[in-house]
């Protein structure tokens, strides 16, 4: 995904202007001939619906209604404005232009810079930018594309972000009064992707892995499922590597496993895919149940992560045309990769609803079908359904700082729900003081879950505020305790691998690297979003956390990007009427890839890759009635 700047090819007018901006839009669509389209977008700014705070040497400018905000660390922090254009799959977009434009007149002012990503320090530094000669951004407008799935339709997005400011080295702002943008297509000649046979595809393991009837353990859920009206397929992955129902392509399992699920779009019109199965051992290699695929993109902390988005980001659009996405744009078999040596240039919109039951044995398929089953038939219209547990602190303490941002974020959150009751477990107020906190108001059930902190594969923990050196959370060892029977959360996690689902026993024979695996906590039988989602008598439904290193902002910008930003975007799906757990997860991930786009930034990049549900993304969230 490469973000193009767009040309100005219409006629500009430089205007001198006094006054500025706020985001009026409109939009006008016309048809030309040649079956060539246009749609026009036209951006007003007014000042009024700006402020400008001085601090210190530098201005911090704060857009009062929505915007988004340049996050890079170090650059100029300046809101721009989002708008996402929806296709039908298969149009064609022919130009993207500047028509008219009007710039203001400059304005004395050193622009904030971003703050760091990680809070090993709370200053602020000035990156490469501030001693440069060139306006940023470079340009007032850049756009960029992706395939993706939108309320369950395959859809071309074109993303377009409007900056209203601009910051010029020498201590100028410059910034846009109005601009007027066109965008030409050639819609398809006939729509695409419009099969409908089937809703759910379930993949299992072999019939008989390991001594297990998988697909006679899945057949209840089928059975369920084509109850509340989801025409659901059932098959194992040898039918999916012997080519039982469609050509094998691919290089390795994982491969096949995503062309066997692109085939199931265009042949069966599917849109969940229920991935069953997790690792099953392995010392040198690990041995999988259900294949995975591991993103290269390294981030300095670690070389590579588990990435399902693998498996639902499945198209890409490539020169005017829309084709399959491999995650290997350079062909060298290394799949995501980001690192010093160069990049794979990757889509990252999911094209289908994806969730993976991480089970490794046949009492745990037991469980989940069984919680499923329970969750959708018996949880509609019950009182735990409407509470919201929100489980923070101050995940970055320092004693400047008083914003406690884990619990800024569960706080937001919930705002974003109506007709739900809070119970907030902060250690601000003295109602997160140990491990039986959470486990006391998670055993009264709750329709959401909302961690906001630091984790490992093991467990979550927080801070009291200003206080780095003591830890408040829970670890897998405690969940036994949970006594919520019936009343399943679905559980939205802030930190470091809670669903890095990778781990093992096995883990331990690796003596070479015993330390770092010790260290690390990747010795545990399971991770700790798969164990909660997995345990039997309480503990949760799905899971949606990272299977990789989290990423937050320490302060007041703390919702503006990273971590918090996409934990929140989850509960802005629900809040839009998405009550399907894949569909809202996967919608989560296309507000991020909207404000933050694909392949730009390389911790907004692994932010969404390493962003797994673990769990049914055909879940309807509060149940059925009856």
């Amino acid at each position: 995904m490469i973000i193009k700047s767009v040309k100005i090819l219409g006629i500009i007018f430089v205007l001198l202007l006094t006054g500025a901006f706020a985001g009026v839009e409109t939009v006008t669509q016309e048809k030309e001939k040649k079956e060539i389209n246009s749609i026009e977008i036209n951006f007003e700014f007014q000042k009024e619906d700006f402020e400008m705070e001085k601090v210190g040497e530098y201005v911090r400018i704060e857009s009062k209604e929505e915007m988004n905000y340049i996050m890079k660390e170090g650059y100029p922090m300046l809101p721009y404005k989002v708008k996402v254009i929806k296709f039908p799959a298969g149009t064609k977009i022919e130009k993207v232009e500047i028509k008219e434009i009007k710039i203001g007149k400059r304005m004395e002012g050193k622009v904030l810079p971003a703050p760091p990503v990680k809070a090993e320090s709370f200053e602020r530094i000035e990156g490469e930018i501030y001693a440069q000669n060139e306006a940023y951004p470079p340009q007032w407008i850049s756009y960029h594309t992706g395939v993706g799935i939108d309320e369950g339709n395959r859809v071309l997005y074109v993303v377009l972000q409007i900056h209203p400011f601009r910051y010029i080295p020498k201590n100028e702002i410059e910034y846009l009064s109005s601009i007027s943008i066109e965008i030409k297509y050639t819609p398809p000649e006939k729509p695409l992707l419009t099969k409908d046979d089937y809703d759910l595809l379930i993949i299992c393991p072999n019939k008989y892995k390991y001594g297990i009837k998988w697909y006679e353990e899945l057949l209840p859920l089928v059975e369920h499922k084509e109850k509340y009206g989801i025409k659901t397929k059932l098959v194992t992955l040898d039918q999916v590597t012997n080519g039982v129902y469609f050509p094998v392509e691919g290089r390795d399992d994982a491969e096949k496993l995503k062309y066997f699920i692109k085939d199931a779009i265009e042949q069966w019109g599917i849109k969940y895919v229920l991935l069953v199965g997790g690792r099953q051992g392995g010392v040198k290699e690990e041995r999988w149940l259900m294949p995975v695929r591991y993103s290269y993109l390294d981030d300095g902390g670690e070389k590579k992560f588990i990435s399902d988005l693998y498996f639902a980001d499945i198209y890409k659009y490539e020169d005017g045309n829309i084709v399959f996405e491999d995650w290997d744009s350079n062909g060298n078999g290394i799949y995501g990769e980001w690192h010093m040596g160069g990049r794979d240039i990757l889509d990252l919109y999911p094209d289908v609803y994806v969730g993976r039951l991480a089970c490794r044995n046949k009492w745990e398929v037991n469980i989940m079908v069984n919680k499923i089953i329970n969750y959708e038939t018996t949880a509609y219209g019950k009182e735990w359904t409407k509470r919201f547990i929100g489980v923070a602190g101050d995940t970055y303490p320092s004693e400047d700082d008083p914003f406690y941002e884990g619990e800024v974020a569960t706080k937001a959150a919930f705002d974003l729900l109506d007709d739900c009751e809070s119970v907030f477990l902060w250690t601000s107020t003295g109602t997160l003081s140990s491990a039986n906190d959470i486990i006391n108001a998670i055993s009264q059930g709750a329709c959401f879950v909302h961690f906001s902190g630091h984790g490992n594969p093991m467990s979550w923990a927080t801070h009291p505020p200003h206080d780095e050196e003591t830890w408040i959370g829970i670890d897998v060892f405690q969940f036994y305790k949970f006594s919520n029977n019936g009343m399943y959360p679905i559980t939205i996690i802030g930190g470091c691998h809670n669903n890095q689902f990778n781990v093992s026993l096995f883990n331990l024979l690796k003596i070479k690297h015993l330390k770092e695996i010790y260290y690390k906590s990747e010795w545990g039988p399971e991770c700790y979003g798969w164990w909660l989602a997995r345990k039997i008598g309480g503990g949760g439904i799905a899971t949606i956390a990272n299977t990789g290193y989290g990423y937050g902002i320490p302060g007041e910008d703390c919702l503006k990007g990273r971590g918090r930003y996409m934990e929140i975007n989850f509960f802005k799906s629900i809040a839009e009427g998405k009550d399907m757990l894949g569909e809202a997860h996967a919608s989560d991930l296309t507000y991020y890839l909207n404000a933050f786009p694909p392949m730009t930034d390389r911790i907004d990049t692994k932010i969404v890759e390493q962003w797994a549900l673990l769990g049914d993304p055909s879940l309807k969230i509060g149940g059925y009635p009856s």
